[in-house]
């Protein structure tokens, strides 16, 4: 790609791929079983999918797990509703290149809390993509079970689950399980090329990066009449922090993950500032509407990262880089001090790299080879969460004391009749965090 234009146009492309997928589709003795009991077993031809978690990114992640070249089919499912999963089946059959691997018979077809259980049994694959409140215990029961997981960011609410996560993953390697991540950026060529030649010092050591994930509001489901209190937050679950883990691990997460990419490395601390401008007012939850946080690494530099999900606003969003030799943006490319051009997105392989992470991951499966993303996964997950702490607080947060916390953000069970950790006050709106006063450690 020769200009800005170009590089722009390859983005655009990207997103309209993403555009169209989405359009089709709608939008304890936890490791008790032997190595021996892993899911697939070698020289068996077929791999069965489960589906945890029946949203959009659910069924776009169905939908590229099937689009796989390996011989896969879809076998069960499960969620918490059965609308979502209802209409996530009506639509994954309407694909003509995956709907003759969609073979859910109606008995599994799993609805509620437990519901992911009874998937996982019937599967040598699991696709974890519910919010990330619940992905410590599907983990777990997946590892336990066998099965190899793909599981989507974040990977958390809080630091408790981090260290389920954790450990989970390391017994994943025991059991020779393949775990990919879905930071799709680490499985792009573009990204992958970008990134070796900041590692490489084409730019020099890099001192400060700054990342940006600017856009309108999230989507709010209106209360119907009849619901409990934690169906209403389920249904709008990127409006709660313990659901949600929050914007910095809900969306920036993809663009600082790149700058740990970069560094090899994941802050130490971080202290930042946030609040709400325009989320006012009854169901809007307890989540702010925007976030601006400062991470350190070890050697000292700095990572920015600015937040905002508030309509009719300045949108932008990416990683950028600066160096001691010049300066870099995925957009465009590497430039040296005075501006002239080092590195532009020429010649390299473009894919779908939401399609790349599955083709690897099923890949991987298929060859008994190993992938596991668990670690870096977790870390990026934790760096965020980290981030929403400080905000939140008005803290300095060292990494050893937010990742080595023992304050859960979770409800004491999960059941509809159960009181979520947040619930609104007799005029509909919900208790906000209040830097300075509110405590995360």
């Amino acid at each position: 790609m020769n200009d800005k234009s170009d590089s722009s146009k390859s983005f655009s492309s990207r997103r309209q791929f993403m555009k169209a997928s989405s359009a089709a589709l709608g939008g304890t003795l936890l490791y008790n079983l032997p190595v021996e009991a892993s899911a697939h077993v070698l020289g068996s031809d077929m791999l069965k999918v489960a589906l945890i978690g029946c949203g959009k990114r659910g069924a776009g992640a169905a939908a590229q797990a099937l689009s796989t070249s390996e011989n896969v089919k879809l076998v069960a499912m499960a969620d918490a509703f059965r609308d979502q999963l209802d209409e996530t089946y009506d639509n994954l059959k309407k694909i003509d290149d995956i709907k003759g691997r969609v073979e859910v018979a109606e008995e599994n077809k799993f609805i509620g809390f437990e519901a992911y259980k009874s998937a996982i049994a019937l599967a040598d694959v699991v696709l974890l993509a519910t919010p990330p409140a619940f992905r410590p215990m599907h983990f777990e029961e997946a590892v336990r079970s066998g099965k190899h997981v793909f599981m989507e960011k974040p990977l958390a609410s809080d630091a408790p689950g981090i260290r389920k996560i954790m450990a989970a993953g390391k017994e994943a390697k025991k059991k020779k399980l393949s775990v990919v991540v879905g930071l799709q950026n680490r499985y792009d060529p573009v990204y992958q090329t970008f990134v070796g030649h900041l590692k490489d010092g084409m730019i020099g050591d890099i001192i400060s990066s700054t990342c940006y994930y600017m856009i309108g509001p999230v989507n709010l489901v209106p209360r119907k009449s009849g619901q409990t209190e934690m169906e209403y937050q389920m249904r709008n679950w990127r409006y709660f922090s313990w659901l949600w883990a929050g914007s910095p691990a809900g969306l920036q997460i993809h663009n600082t993950d790149v700058v740990h990419w970069v560094k090899n490395a994941y802050p130490i601390r971080a202290q930042g500032m946030g609040g709400r401008a325009v989320y006012q007012g009854p169901e809007k939850g307890d989540i702010f509407d925007h976030f601006y946080i400062e991470y350190e690494y070890a050697d000292g530099s700095k990572l920015h990262s600015q937040i905002r999900t508030i309509g009719g606003t300045y949108n932008n969003g990416g990683s950028f880089f600066q160096g001691t030799k010049g300066s870099g943006d995925m957009r465009v490319g590497l430039k040296d001090l005075s501006g002239k051009s080092l590195w532009r997105i020429r010649g390299v392989k473009e894919v779908n790299p939401y399609q790349q992470e599955h083709d690897e991951f099923f890949a991987a499966i298929q060859n008994n080879t190993l992938i596991n993303d668990t670690e870096w996964g977790a870390k990026s997950s934790m760096t965020a969460i980290m981030g929403r702490m400080a905000a939140h607080s008005g803290q300095l947060i060292e990494w050893e004391d937010a990742i080595n916390s023992d304050i859960s953000i979770l409800p004491e069970r999960f059941s509809w009749d159960a009181d979520p950790p947040v619930l609104p006050g007799p005029d509909g709106n919900y208790p906000i965090p209040i830097p300075g006063k509110t405590k995360v450690l």
